[in-house]
Formats: C-alpha cells, structure tokens, sequence
C-alpha cells in the first residue's frame, strides 16, 4: 500500500529538522557545570512535597536544592534551606558522561507559593516558582497532553503559551507517552526538557511512557529508556521491574494511576504485575474520583489498531471499578467517547470517558476509524486539554495549539448510577 501524501508531511518535516539542526543540537544539549533539564515531578502527597530533577556534567558530583516560601521581597533567599541531592553518573554509548541529581523536598505548608533553585558554587539555575497543593478536595487544575515525540522546539513550544493562559492554576501536567521518538537518543530528550522548561520547572510532572520510549537491549528485552529514571523521580509504588513507569497517587481527592502499557504488551510477566496490582489500587481507593493514564488506547481511532491485550485485561477492572476518566496516546488523533462504550451487560452503561489525544506535530490522516464508540473525534490537530475537578463535576476542555476551544464536556459523579455525561462542544465548531 502507497502512503498518501497527506501522510508523509510530517515525516518529511522530521528529516529536514533532523538534517538541518542536529550538529546544533549536538552541542545545545551537551552536558555544563550548569544546571539544566529541570523538572518537578508528583510525590505521593504534592501538598506537604515535591520531587526535583536536573542534570548537568560529570564534573559536578555534588549538587544542591535551595528552596523558601516565595516573597516579593529578594531577600527571601537568605532563608532558604539548603538540601544536598542524591546523585549519579550516567555513561551510555549514545551521549556524554552526565550527572543526573534528584531531591525530594518534605515538610512543606499545604496551598503555599515556594521559590526554588539548583546548583553549586558558581553554578545555579534561576530561580523558580511553584505551590504546593491543597489538603483538602479542593477545585483542582491540571492539563493533559498526547504524544510530544517529534519536533519539540519547533512545534510544540506553540502549545505552551495557551497551556499558560488556559490553565494559570495547574497543579499536574500529565503526559501519555511518547515523550521523545527514540528511546536512547540524549538530544530529544534535551529538546523536550529545553521545549518544555516553563511548564517542566512550575508544574509537578506526571509521565507514563510509550512505545518510543523504550528499547530492545542487548539481551534482546524490550525495557524502558535508560534516561528516564535518571530525568524523573516517580511514586515507587508499583510493581518490582517497572519502578516510575507503573505507579500512583493521590491529589485532592482524586487518584492518578500511570500504567506502562508498553509493557503490556511485550510482557506476560509485566501484563500479570500490573493488572494484579491495579486491582488492589483501585479496589482500597478513598477518594471520589479516578483518573487513569497510558499509552495504548483500550479503544484505538485507527483501523490498523487493536490494543487487544489492553482492552481484555484492563478494561474489565476500569468498569468494575467505576475509572473516571482514561488519558491515552500512540494513534496521533483526538478521540473521546463514552456513551457508545461496549459494556458486558445488556443495558449496562460506561461511567468512564476515554480520550486520544496529541500534541506535538505527529499526525495520523489516514486509517481513522469510524467505528462507533467515538463521540467526536479530530485528525491534524495539535492539541492540550484542561481537565477541573471541583465536588462532584468533572470539567474536560479540549484546546488546539491556536488556542481555540475545540471540545468540551462534564461529568457529573453519581452515588449509584454511571456518572452523568453532559455535552458541551461549542456551536458552530466542525469536526476537523
């Protein structure tokens, strides 16, 4: 089968980056005495913690994180607290010896502002703002974003900017895998911690990897990228061999579960870890609301898709347990449904709404399924959603990188029934 035009853009945009560029971002993304990639990331409890990550060469082997109340006064910074990181020395085949530093900051006030850095002696990032969560289930904010994967300072830097205005309030950002195209590469990894530092260095990260984010290694086993667990500083809460991959925790009332679904799928040993263990994290489960995320669809828009193995272990336990809402990536469209679901019992309708999304400039234009569990669906569009949780209503909005508002509905939580759907998709909006 010829691939269409229409499906060959953007890989043709991916090469002329690629060839034009790579020598720059060679050096761009070279490891320095000072510090970069920096990311928050989510804790068990982001109202008392946050968990800091940041690189930078092999001659730095000590690193620190200062952190205060934040104060429109400079002279905060005489209070900080000083704390020491823990820290490693990555060498692999593919980039430059680096350290990778981490600290889990504790003890912090519920709903305050903080201002932090990092570094050593001369060497220190700016200085950074973010706030810690509430204690309670109040009103929460956070964004969602499909796969980034490909052309992140080009592309997907445009996103971030209405991410800003849209969400000024974000206490997660949640990415569905696929975070860069190819798994061992450092200088995607540097493209997409340098695309998306404004976001990465104010807002707790929740990531759950892809396909492309993983690799075949040398005992031919498919395992996840070897900079992830030095980039980021995950729950350790999930099953033994998929640590800061499969996890969970729990924010204001609600419970954020990441699955590797990759793993899923090239596993049987991590197939049964991980759906034994989603049992017991859903079924002892406090809190009003469940948010799931992953990469492969348990229903794909694709016609040459069909994440079999996801849909028939997972989906019976996201019916039993009345899931919420299901974050997903891997097709390269936006899908959302819910009400067309295919339920086991007659008459039996979904409480959980499933999304596809993306953001980055990877697109699926052909082979888009129009089957129907799709309540409304996009090809060609970039795209980041703004999800609030406040009592007992869920609000989803769906906004293109332009910033236009493209999709948009609300749960509202029943005690017994399947949670209430209700449709708002702006007038006059046509499908894309």
């Amino acid at each position: 089968m010829k691939m269409k035009i229409s499906d060959k853009w953007w890989l043709l945009l991916l090469a002329f980056s690629w060839n034009v560029s790579n020598a720059q971002l060679e050096i761009l993304y070279t490891p320095k005495p000072i510090p970069d990639r920096i990311v928050l990331n989510a804790t068990d409890d982001l109202s008392t913690s946050i968990a800091i990550n940041w690189r930078t060469d092999d001659t730095t082997r000590v690193s620190y994180v200062e952190i205060a109340p934040a104060d429109t006064d400079p002279r905060f910074v005489e209070k900080a607290q000083r704390y020491q990181a823990v820290s490693e020395l990555l060498r692999t085949e593919e980039a430059a010896p680096a350290m990778f530093h981490s600290y889990k900051v504790t003890g912090l006030k519920p709903g305050t502002l903080y201002a932090y850095r990092v570094g050593a002696g001369k060497y220190w990032s700016e200085w950074f703002h973010f706030r810690t969560a509430r204690s309670s289930a109040d009103k929460l904010q956070f964004v969602y974003f499909g796969d980034v994967q490909v052309n992140m300072r080009s592309l997907w830097t445009r996103v971030l900017p209405e991410v800003l205005k849209k969400a000024p309030d974000a206490q997660l950002a949640i990415y569905g895998g696929d975070l860069i195209n190819r798994a061992n590469r450092d200088v995607e990894w540097g493209e997409f911690f340098d695309a998306g530092k404004i976001l990465h260095t104010t807002v707790a990260n929740m990531a759950t990897p892809g396909n492309h984010d993983h690799y075949d290694n040398e005992q031919e086993e498919n395992t996840i990228s070897k900079f992830w667990r030095p980039h980021f500083n995950l729950p350790l809460n999930g099953p033994e061999g998929l640590e800061e991959s499969c996890y969970y925790f729990d924010l204001q009332g609600v419970r954020f579960i990441s699955i590797n679904s990759d793993q899923v799928e090239e596993s049987d040993k991590y197939l049964a870890a991980q759906k034994e263990w989603l049992k017991k994290v859903l079924s002892d489960n406090p809190n009003r609301w469940t948010v799931m995320t992953f990469h492969h669809p348990i229903f794909s828009p694709k016609t040459t898709r069909d994440n079999k193995r996801m849909r028939d272990n997972f989906k019976p336990l996201i019916d039993q347990y009345r899931v919420d809402l299901v974050l997903q990536g891997h097709d390269h469209t936006y899908a959302r449904g819910m009400s067309k679901i295919p339920m086991s019992k007659k008459g039996e309708t979904s409480n959980t709404m499933y999304v596809v999304s993306v953001a980055g400039p990877k697109m699926t234009g052909s082979n888009v399924d129009k089957s129907d569990w799709m309540d409304r669906k996009a090809i060609f569009t970039q795209l980041f959603h703004v999800i609030e949780i406040y009592g007992n209503t869920l609000n989803f909005k769906a906004y293109t990188a332009t910033g236009e508002l493209y999709d948009e509905f609300e749960l509202d939580k029943r005690k017994t029934d399947a949670n209430h759907f209700v449709d708002k998709t702006p007038a006059g909006v046509p499908e894309r």
